[in-house]
C-alpha cells in the first residue's frame, strides 16, 4: 500500500508543477460535461481493484492492481476536487495525458500480461 500511495503522491506533484492543459472528459476528450458518471465508473472500478488486490495472494497481480488503483485515485481525486484531470505529457502523437494515465497502462498490461501466462 506504500507503493499505491507513493505513486498517487508522484502524480499529483507532477500535476501541480508540469500541467499545460486540462480535460473535462476521458480519454480522447469523451464524455466532456459527463464528470458525475466518470466519478462513479472510477470508483467502481476502484472498488473492484481493491477487492482483488486485498484477496489475492500473487505478487505480480498486486503490482498490476497498485499501478491500476494509484491511476484511478490520481484522476478521482482531480475529478472530485478541480471538476478536471490534469495532464501535461505531451508527444504531438497522441493525447496529452499524465502519470495516472501511465499508472493506468501498465497496470492494464501487466495484468493482461499475467492472464496470457496462465
Amino acid at each position: 500500500m506504500i507503493f499505491i500511495l507513493l505513486l498517487i503522491i508522484l502524480d499529483q506533484i507532477t500535476k501541480y508543477f508540469l500541467t499545460t492543459t486540462v480535460n473535462y472528459g476521458a480519454a480522447f476528450n469523451i464524455l466532456i460535461g459527463y464528470t458525475t458518471l466518470l466519478i462513479i465508473i472510477s470508483l467502481v472500478a476502484l472498488a473492484a481493484c481493491l477487492y482483488y488486490y486485498i484477496k489475492s495472494k500473487e505478487k505480480y497481480l498486486k503490482l498490476g492492481l497498485s499501478f491500476l488503483i494509484a491511476g484511478i485515485v490520481g484522476n478521482l481525486f482531480d475529478r472530485i476536487f478541480l471538476g478536471y484531470v490534469r495532464d501535461f505529457i505531451d508527444f504531438n502523437i497522441f493525447p496529452v495525458f499524465n502519470l495516472a494515465d501511465t499508472f493506468n497502462f501498465v497496470g492494464v498490461l501487466i495484468i493482461i500480461y499475467l492472464s496470457f501466462k496462465k
